[in-house]
């Protein structure tokens, strides 16, 4: 364990790479994915968000229970590895479905390819945590991996637009995203797993306890405002990606070239706007810098209900604004989410328990995504909006803007409701950080661990 900025530029580039083919599949599962399913096979609108939606809950169950039992078992790499697996399989099997897949093909993939995620998604960030505990050398890690995670989501982009501008059919290009995703993926992950050694656990600490008690977590109150701000704000991003497929082709009126070209725009503001709102936190603390990012998006959301068929260039300014706005999502929140796990431990004053409290923000990124699918495909369905249907009406069309745009709206409101007055600010985790570094010294331990 570091105590500095001590890790090595190829350790840093060993553990950040995986970042890439982690990121590469989520935005196509949740955007792209259930469009596929409901228009391409046929499954319908309800059927499709039947399936996700209970895939996505059995495998909110999972993440506690991986979270702690990593904590407990001290290893890292077992998890990853089987979890590498079995997320590759279920990617495969759902981006390239049989002519006669159905529902319970949906859902089942669906659900192996969450459960195998998780298991690499949760050790690799308290890995991350692990490698170097020190305030800027943390920062270094988590800024690697991030960095590495959104040229992930880009090639995400192009991948589907390449494809679409070579004249491959949009299944064709979510089987080729599917290829690139697992050829990445076992090279990344095999250089993780033979190239960087694990962390032991600290001497003197302790060993976590297989099923730990909630009642610490569910008192933080910073943890919990955080966590609730995280999942509402994940509410907001899920629910345009879950219509984005319909806005674009049925309202927009554009076809899959479109669609990846606005993907690919949306993606590289985000990278482009990232220094920028660092930048800005350095100056008015991360939790208000995020806030601004939220009321941009939102204001960026509020001419889209008016947009229809042709208004392609005013909706490429809307993915440019609202990309630049998740550029912050992507920094903020999980400098954030570290900050939050440093009061925690300092308060509990027991054993590491990072594996845990990642698997908890997790948890509440798929609740979000979860709950967009149940929320946005029946909402516009009961407003008369059928993919299926050639020509639909008006009425149906207006309703897909207004809740594309509305949704995220309110949602993002009431995040920033519950951010602005985040209470851990840099003084104050400044604070703890010398209180924790103290403490670790009387025990005789490195102070960064």
């Amino acid at each position: 364990m570091t105590s500095g900025g001590a890790l090595s530029a190829r350790r840093l580039a060993l553990y950040a790479l995986p970042a890439l083919p982690l990121a590469l599949p989520t935005i196509p599962v949740a955007v792209l994915l259930p469009a596929h399913y409901a228009e391409t096979l046929g499954l319908g609108l309800g059927s499709v968000a039947l399936a996700l939606t209970a895939a996505r809950a059995l495998d909110l169950l999972t993440d506690p229970l991986v979270g702690a039992l990593s904590d407990r078992s001290g290893r890292r790499k077992p998890w990853i590895a089987l979890g590498g697996l079995l997320a590759g399989l279920g990617l495969l099997a759902l981006f390239n479905p049989p002519d006669q897949a159905g529902a319970a093909h949906l859902f089942g993939w669906s659900l192996l390819l969450y459960v195998g995620w998780s298991m690499v998604q949760i050790p690799y960030q308290a890995w991350g945590a692990e490698l170097a505990t020190g305030y800027d050398a943390r920062a270094r890690v988590s800024g690697a991996r991030e960095s590495v995670g959104v040229l992930g989501l880009i090639l995400a982009g192009a991948v589907p637009a390449g494809a679409a501008a070579l004249g491959f059919s949009a299944a064709q290009g979510l089987s080729l995203l599917a290829m690139v995703t697992v050829a990445l993926g076992a090279l990344a992950l095999s250089g993780l797993l033979w190239g960087v050694a694990e962390v032991g656990r600290p001497a003197g600490e302790g060993q976590p306890r297989a099923f730990p008690s909630l009642r610490p977590i569910l008192s933080n109150r910073p943890f919990l405002r955080l966590l609730a701000a995280w999942m509402v704000n994940g509410l907001a991003t899920g629910v345009p990606a879950t219509l984005f497929p319909f806005f674009v082709g049925s309202v927009l009126m554009a076809g899959d070239v479109a669609k990846g070209v606005f993907l690919l725009v949306y993606f590289l503001s985000a990278v482009a706007a990232v220094p920028l709102w660092l930048r800005l936190a350095a100056r008015v603390e991360k939790h208000r810098a995020w806030c601004l990012a939220m009321l941009t998006a939102c204001a960026a959301f509020a001419p889209v209900p008016w947009l229809g068929a042709g208004d392609l260039l005013a909706f490429g300014l809307v993915c440019v604004v609202t990309g630049a706005a998740l550029g912050a999502d992507l920094a903020l929140p999980p400098a954030m989410q570290a900050d939050v796990v440093d009061y925690a431990r300092w308060r509990e004053r027991g054993p590491p328990r990072a594996g845990l409290l990642f698997a908890l923000w997790t948890m509440a990124s798929k609740l979000a995504l979860a709950l967009s699918v149940a929320l946005a495909l029946p909402l516009v369905a009961a407003f008369g909006f059928d993919p299926r249907v050639a020509t639909p009406s008006a009425s149906a069309l207006l309703a897909v803007g207004v809740i594309y745009a509305g949704v995220p709206t309110v949602a993002k409101l009431i995040a920033v409701a519950l951010v602005w007055g985040h209470p851990l600010s840099r003084r104050r985790h400044a604070a703890i950080r010398n209180r924790l570094d103290r403490r670790a010294t009387a025990q005789g331990l490195d102070p960064a661990c």
